[in-house]
């Protein structure tokens, strides 16, 4: 039996996103493999250094202790400014650990010391992801209210100009655009002032990480030695990202309204014309939550038709 176009499709897609994988991989190996070759040398130096300046340290004592530190700070605990920082399971920063754990961005800079909080996380997370996804997929139904009018207001000012194609393209951008200023350009702003360590690549980079749930833990806010009103800057960062997220959602949704942009549907079993009707009756586009309703041959149809009285019949009130 000959494969199908969307499985041919398929499966260069998937040799496609290997290659990509492998470019990725050979691209950030040759950047970062230099820099991470120049850290371990000036480690390595720096520590051959403090023996010799400490000659009744034994270099067996001087691993045991590195290995204590490096165990817990990969348990979120610092032993910068003499372990004095703000616990990390304080009510502000368990808000935030919270956020990442059911919005999945999962920073991994703190993580359950307890079984019994490994144990709830997963229980908490198994609820509060889908709770996430319904309320960020609600927010995005009513913001596409506006949305939806401002590319009408598009249609009817550009309609007789531009293909309306080309006026959803102006509008993805516009959409795009005011995004991008306000959960990214101006965040980074203020992160950059709020957080002396970085720079406004890095505050950037931040927003990007974290609004596409990306998550690599490596910058964190709010977690500097002297960070003032750390608690509330935390409460301040998870409604950030609450909010960052539906608007990114809303972007998506925009997007994929656009069926010459859809590139995904190219890859369905549906584009072959010989998908499983039950799928089709579930898949979004022909509604999400079940099929749409259609007469059945054996109703009846309602046609309404406004009454225009003959010309030659009488008035009720002229007939005996």
């Amino acid at each position: 039996m000959a494969m199908s176009k969307s499985n041919i499709r398929l499966a260069i897609l998937t040799a496609f996103y290997v290659l990509f994988l492998v470019i990725g991989a050979s691209i950030f190996s040759a950047i970062e493999a230099p820099q991470e070759i120049s850290i371990i040398r000036n480690l390595l130096s720096k520590r051959a250094r403090f023996l010799r300046e400490h000659t009744c340290l034994t270099d067996d004592a001087l691993e045991s202790f590195i290995k204590e530190i490096i165990s817990a700070s990969n348990r979120g605990v610092s032993a910068v400014g003499n372990v004095s920082m703000e616990p990390n399971w304080s009510f502000g920063q368990s808000i935030f650990f919270s956020s990442t754990v059911i919005t999945t961005i999962g920073y991994g800079h703190v993580a359950p010391l307890s079984e019994g909080g490994k144990i709830f996380c997963i229980v908490y997370a198994l609820i509060g992801i889908p709770l996430t996804l319904i309320l960020l997929t609600a927010y995005v139904e009513r913001l596409l209210i506006p949305t939806t009018l401002f590319l009408q207001f598009l249609n009817s000012r550009l309609g007789h100009l531009y293909q309306p194609f080309h006026i959803r393209i102006g509008h993805l951008v516009c959409i795009g655009f005011i995004i991008f200023l306000l959960f990214f350009l101006i965040p980074a702003g203020v992160f950059s002032y709020l957080e002396h360590d970085w720079n406004y690549l890095d505050a950037i980079y931040y927003c990007f990480i974290s609004l596409t749930t990306t998550g690599l833990g490596d910058l964190i806010p709010g977690d500097s030695l002297h960070q003032q009103y750390r608690p509330l800057y935390k409460v301040c960062t998870t409604g950030y990202l609450l909010i960052g997220l539906t608007f990114m959602m809303l972007f998506l949704a925009v997007l994929y309204d656009i069926p010459q942009l859809n590139f995904g549907m190219f890859f369905l079993m549906k584009s072959d014309g010989t998908s499983d009707p039950e799928k089709m009756r579930l898949h979004p586009s022909t509604g999400l939550y079940g099929p749409k309703y259609t007469q059945h041959i054996d109703e009846p149809t309602i046609r309404h038709v406004k009454a225009v009285p003959h010309p030659q019949s009488s008035s009720p009130e002229d007939n005996p």
